[in-house]
């Protein structure tokens, strides 16, 4: 007969980046006493790596655990970003319902879209949160309309659609059941979730089954399983067996449990149906696979991971400041690195290539890419990286490449210019109406292709006020030839550094992308001409000296600030024969081919 476990509740949090989802969390562990009264802590603790901090963004899903009475509440955090899809489908195995926080003022957004509509599909019940309800112009109830009409949309039935809605400010860390309530404590938040998400059922005296949905890494554990167990009970020592992903089975021990509280992992002896836990000791298991009873290997069926949309080559860096600046610069620490990450990203796939010193990495999209390469970049590693290709699929015998739902609001003076923008790159218009205080809401179907390198030109047409934001919709039939940059690259003469007679005269020429003292080598990309084609400019020429002086001419030398790019932007910039040099200290943009002569003579057979 099925058990129910009345003293726990499973929960995910779905929200749109910066909506509040990890400021909320917060709130909620310090208010379930879960922090000592002098604990010092971080502000958003569940963004634990430097990267989510600096970013705002969830990348990895965590899991932490709150106590409210006699209950155990276990909340999962999702990434809200399309390009982390991997990791919400994985996550939402794990629980039987889910928070949706929104904005109060922002309303719905499209990452929210994503994550709920995986909600509904695997029947979740949920509960909506209107967040920020303390902001000056929060508009809480045409933002429950605009949630009800997600809802619709995204075909939830009518369960779905009688959902709870608590309104709350997770800074100030309060929650109401309604507006006119006074404003105390997060209890009518903990009291909803533990009336309207179901506890979890199964069958408790059947024989184990635990399905991993993630994966840690510990250094001196090696991998350690996250995951819900979904019947029986597992105990340290246990012997077990493991199902894998081809169908093979093979004996395991599980030699350590833990069990979450806080933000903490505590051992524990044994665990049973409807626990969310993690196990060590299993050196080779992998997301999507299940542990069974010894007798009994029943899997549970595999998760589908999303497919990869965009590539790009890693590659040893070769340049002529290769292996000043980093502490991994070798083909073999390079290769380790990547395979090393395949361990806990599931979205990511690594091929070798006909050159032992080259890696093709595959991956959702170019913030994902652009995240790993921040990351190795931080931990040490030099190498260079080829401008981001989409990966097209052949069905049938006809090519269909990857295809994106991009939302953008913005001020309807600038209207015109991105609509016109994105006709030239393939975009379809979809959608459009007005959103709040003169901004509209416009909604796109587009090539994945097309948005690479559009965000900067999007910001730069908008004047920093566009907001724009993508999710996969799928693979379409190829729609024809994007046009690209529209100008060429500066590129430097010879080895040296640039001094600011030189930068002077290149800087009429377009615009640069180094100050004075900068060290540059041959074939270097210092700036983005004006022009269609690429120059070759000096920026390390020096005045010539003569005994004539006019007095004040030379201070007179004015150059604009250069213009500093970002990895995404540098990604962003870069053509089929440019590539972008990484290092800890650095990142360079170069030709491929460094020699100016070389360089002319393959134009010239092309």
């Amino acid at each position: 007969m099925e058990n129910i476990r009345e003293n726990i509740r499973n929960v995910a949090i779905i929200a749109h980046v910066d909506h509040g989802k990890t400021t909320l969390v917060d709130a909620m562990l310090r208010q379930s006493g879960i922090f000592r009264e002098n604990e010092q802590i971080h502000e958003r603790v569940m963004d634990s790596n430097d990267l989510e901090r600096e970013r705002g963004i969830t990348i990895l899903s965590k899991n932490t655990a709150v106590t409210y009475k006699d209950t155990k509440i276990n909340i999962v955090d999702t990434p809200g970003h399309a390009d982390f899809g991997g990791e919400v489908e994985r996550v939402l195995r794990m629980v039987d319902g889910v928070l949706l926080l929104v904005d109060s003022f922002e309303g719905t957004m499209p990452q929210t879209r994503f994550v709920l509509k995986k909600a509904l599909q695997l029947n979740l019940k949920p509960i909506v949160v209107i967040n920020k309800i303390d902001r000056p112009e929060a508009r809480p109830n045409e933002v429950i309309d605009e949630v009800l009409e997600l809802f619709i949309e995204l075909g939830a039935n009518d369960e779905q659609l009688d959902f709870p809605i608590v309104y709350a400010s997770s800074r100030e860390g309060y929650a109401v059941h309604s507006l006119d309530d006074e404003p105390k404590n997060l209890v009518p938040l903990f009291e909803t979730l533990i009336n309207h998400v179901p506890a979890p059922s199964g069958y408790m005296d059947e024989p184990l089954q635990f399905l991993v949905s993630n994966i840690d890494y510990d250094e001196y554990v090696g991998r350690i399983a996250v995951g819900r167990v979904e019947r029986g009970i597992i105990k340290t020592g246990q012997s077990a067996v493991l199902c894998t992903k081809d169908g093979s089975v093979e004996n395991v021990k599980i030699s350590k449990l833990y069990v979450f509280s806080g933000l903490k992992r505590i051992e524990a002896d044994s665990a049973m149906m409807g626990d969310i836990i993690a196990v060590s000791g299993i050196s080779d298991i992998n997301i999507g696979e299940t542990v069974c009873d010894a007798n009994k290997p029943d899997p549970l069926p595999f998760i589908d991971i999303d497919e990869p949309t965009i590539s790009m080559t890693f590659s040893v860096n070769n340049s002529p400041f290769a292996g000043r600046e980093g502490t991994f610069v070798t083909s073999r620490h390079l290769r380790d690195r990547l395979f090393r990450e395949l361990e806990t990203n599931v979205s990511l796939r690594v091929e070798e290539t006909d050159s032992p010193d080259s890696f093709k990495v595959s991956g959702r999209g170019e913030l994902h890419l652009s995240i790993l390469i921040e990351t190795m970049r931080r931990q040490g590693y030099e190498f260079q990286v080829s401008k981001p290709n989409v990966i097209y699929k052949e069905v049938n015998g006809e090519v269909f490449e990857p295809m994106e739902h991009l939302i953008v609001d913005v001020p309807e003076d600038f209207m015109g210019v991105v609509m016109e923008k994105l006709g030239t790159r393939k975009a379809e218009m979809i959608n459009m109406h007005s959103s709040q205080q003169g901004y509209m809401r416009l909604e796109f179907k587009i090539p994945s292709r097309g948005l690479i390198g559009y965000r900067s030109e999007f910001l730069t047409d908008t004047k920093g006020n566009g907001i724009m934001n993508h999710v996969f919709h799928g693979f379409e039939p190829l729609k024809g030839e994007i046009s690209r940059r529209q100008r060429g690259s500066m590129v430097a003469w010879e080895d040296g550094e640039a001094v600011t007679y030189g930068l002077y005269n290149a800087q009429e020429r377009g615009s640069l992308f180094i100050s004075p003292g900068t060290k540059v080598y041959e074939g270097m990309i210092v700036g983005e001409n004006s022009r269609n084609e690429d120059i070759v400019i000096n920026v390390c020429k020096k005045k010539h000296v003569t005994n004539m002086r006019a007095s004040g001419s030379d201070e007179a030398l004015r150059l604009t600030p250069p213009v500093t790019l970002s990895l995404e932007q540098c990604l962003e910039f870069i053509e089929d024969d440019e590539l972008v040099e990484i290092t800890p200290k650095n990142i360079r943009l170069r030709k491929k081919i460094l020699d100016t002569d070389l360089r002319a003579k393959s134009r010239k057979k092309e």
